[in-house]
């Protein structure tokens, strides 16, 4: 009898919670004929990928390791085992840059997550729950939208959350390259599989996150690494490990190829070459525009009947605005109406910085004491909800210190607001040309052409995604407080006269900026943008315009005088007399010429914006100028390449780009 009892003990001794030490050790290349645990939209395909969510609009879905795992060293004790896991995942979202909400890697004393929410929530928690400590819930989340509510620093971010979604650390997604130690950004939503790592040590509670593309090996250096108390986390003894998803108004496809996972150990190696693969996507050609309305339609159109009442309800009430489903999940924040409207004395005429091509602007201070500059688009304007929204979500994502800041918005009847950094000393130009103004020195100019450098590399190489600027030029320099540069007027170049047919329409951009090429392909180009800050070093250095006329009503190139001053060799005598021969020779002459090599006539003759970086840096020696530049006439190349005489006769006109710098303040 005592044997038989004792058998029997040991019998149900396999359904109690706690995994066997074998258990504790698990790797899945794919997930074919897998042991999970599924809820929601989860399921594995039939090639083994772990499907999360699928096509289907706000739900969530898990996967769990079926078995729970014993997280402490001691039953209830504080002691804490470490753990190690790897895996890869992908992300393929409804558009080629837009994706629906992330995903996450969980720890979690329970696998019930019905209570939890879709969409910014990923599945993980409520608006209600966020946060509390009966969570009891560990998660690394890969999130790709900027969620306010939360706290995140970006659309594209990797965070470290413990019971909620506020991180407790985070980065932008991408790894540390051994070789140089330089930052590699990588997109969450590039439809490419990545690998992950997560490491975690029980006896200093350290928490290590690192990724990589597939052909990466892991980096040496973790992109996150902060220490996190799991004791007060998972209080019992077990807990289960697993994946978490959500989908919003968009769908995504959130996938993991494999996993491996270890206690006490490393985790082992996944085969990479016997992974699943990606469902090969092509995208199917989309202009910009049907790109950002089809989205705002199909939200608008669910929620059209109660918008319409809404609206007419609220029209007449003084702080009346617009609110759509949709702006929960594009833009870096909404501003409400009635604290724009007291920051700037109700839109006062003592308020008004300028008026631009698109409206009126006003310096505000919000309750915070921050100064802002609100720019009021009135609804005839050209600038209608395309640019807007476009503006909202590429621009507001932008984060460079040489860039300026776009805060957030409003929108009220048939009025839409942007607020920005107020940039107190207005633009570059004023201190060019107004001779009523202190002339900058030759520090001050030498430390904006680096900055605005440095700006435009972060635009054509440094972001996840090429911005083309199409429209530099001092006007749209503005100055901070400390005199820094910061490039406006980006963003919504590229979104002109979508519908028309670029080899044919007008050009955009300025006179004297503009690149030859552009007079017969009007197609704008990094080498395009590379030409109009050679012009504008040239501006900036010898204190003219681009393009000017004289008494007889010549019209005069900026590039071909300093050409003419570079083959006599006496380049510096370009520099702004307002100086007095002020400068630091070799600086001066540094610009000069890397700004004639960045106007050359040839685009494939010209740098890239990391090469200018490193000459201005004096990182690397600036090349002689090429002998093709021997015998040129800029305005002759010019007419040649096809420019309107009649639109030259205006020189510094700008041509169908729009212009933020008159909004972001100063002025």
């Amino acid at each position: 009898m005592p044997l038989l009892v004792l058998l029997l003990f040991l019998g149900l001794g396999g359904l109690l919670p706690a995994a066997t030490a074998a258990d504790e050790q698990f790797v899945f290349d794919g997930f074919k004929g897998a042991n999970l645990t599924l809820d929601g939209m989860a399921t594995v395909t039939p090639d083994g990928l772990l499907l999360l969510t699928n096509a289907t609009k706000q739900l969530k879905g898990h996967a769990f390791y079926p078995a729970p795992l014993r997280f402490h060293r001691t039953p209830n004790g504080t002691a804490m085992r470490s753990f190690s896991t790897a895996f890869v995942i992908g992300i393929i979202g409804a558009y080629e840059d837009l994706s629906s909400h992330g995903m996450a890697f969980v720890v979690a004393k329970s696998r019930n997550f019905t209570s939890a929410l879709p969409g910014q929530f990923l599945g993980l928690v409520s608006s209600a729950t966020n946060g509390n400590a009966t969570n009891h819930l560990f998660a690394v989340e890969f999130d790709t939208i900027l969620n306010s509510e939360f706290s995140d620093m970006s659309g594209n971010h990797v965070g470290i959350d413990v019971n909620g979604l506020n991180s407790v650390d985070a980065d932008n997604a991408g790894y540390y390259d051994d070789a140089t130690g330089a930052f590699r950004n990588m997109s969450l939503v590039s439809r490419k599989a990545m690998q992950v790592w997560v490491d975690f040590d029980g006896p200093t509670m350290q928490v290590n996150v690192s990724m990589a593309p597939l052909e990466v090996a892991r980096p040496r250096k973790p992109l996150l690494s902060t220490t996190v108390n799991l004791s007060s986390v998972i209080d019992g003894d077990t807990a289960y490990v697993g994946f978490s998803s959500a989908s919003g108004i968009l769908f995504c496809r959130h996938y993991v190829l494999g996993w491996s996972f270890n206690m006490d150990g490393a985790a082992p190696a996944l085969n990479i070459s016997s992974l699943p693969t990606l469902p090969v996507t092509f995208p199917k050609p989309r202009s910009k525009t049907l790109e950002i309305v089809l989205p705002i339609a199909s939200a608008a159109l669910v929620f059209a009947v109660g918008a319409a009442v809404f609206a007419f309800l609220r029209r007449r009430r003084m702080y009346a605005e617009v609110k759509e489903e949709w702006e929960a999940t594009f833009g870096p924040h909404r501003f409400s109406y009635k604290d724009l409207y007291h920051a700037t004395d109700g839109f006062s005429d003592e308020r008004l910085l300028g008026i631009g091509g698109f409206g009126r602007v006003y310096r505000g201070v919000l309750a915070s004491k921050v100064e802002v500059a609100v720019k009021k688009v009135a609804h005839g304007s050209r600038q209608g909800m395309r640019e807007f929204v476009a503006e909202v979500v590429s621009i507001g994502r932008l984060r460079h210190r040489n860039l300026v800041q776009l805060l957030g918005y409003c929108r009220r009847k048939g009025e839409l607001l942007l607020v920005y950094d107020y940039m107190p000393n207005g633009s570059l130009d004023k201190y060019l040309y107004d001779r009523s103004k202190i002339p900058l020195s030759w520090g001050q100019r030498f430390r904006v052409i680096k900055g605005v450098a440095s700006g435009l590399l972060y635009l054509h190489e440094d972001w996840e995604q090429v911005v083309v600027h199409r429209d530099i030029k001092a006007s749209n320099v503005l100055l901070d407080k400390e005199m820094n540069g910061r490039l406006g007027d980006f963003g919504l170049a590229r979104l002109y006269d979508h519908g028309t047919d670029p080899h044919t329409t007008h050009v955009v951009g300025t006179m004297g900026y503009m690149a030859p090429e552009l007079g017969h392909t009007g197609k704008a180009s990094k080498a395009s943008d590379v030409f109009a800050f050679g012009a504008f070093m040239l501006e900036v250095a010898c204190g003219r315009k681009p393009v000017v006329q004289d008494a007889r009503d010549n019209r005069l190139v900026l590039v071909d005088w300093v050409l003419e001053r570079w083959r006599a060799g006496v380049v510096t005598d370009t520099v702004d007399p307002r100086l007095a021969g002020d400068f630091v020779g070799s600086e001066a002459s540094l610009v000069l010429r890397l700004g004639l090599l960045c106007s050359h006539p040839l685009p494939g003759a010209r740098p890239g914006m990391r090469q200018v970086v490193q000459y201005l840096d004096g990182d690397v020696p600036l090349p002689e100028l090429s002998p093709t530049y021997q015998g040129l006439n800029m305005l002759a190349l010019m007419q040649d390449q096809g420019f309107d005489p009649y639109i030259m006769s205006f020189p510094m006109t700008s041509m169908g780009a729009s212009t933020i710098s008159d909004l972001s303040g100063g002025r």
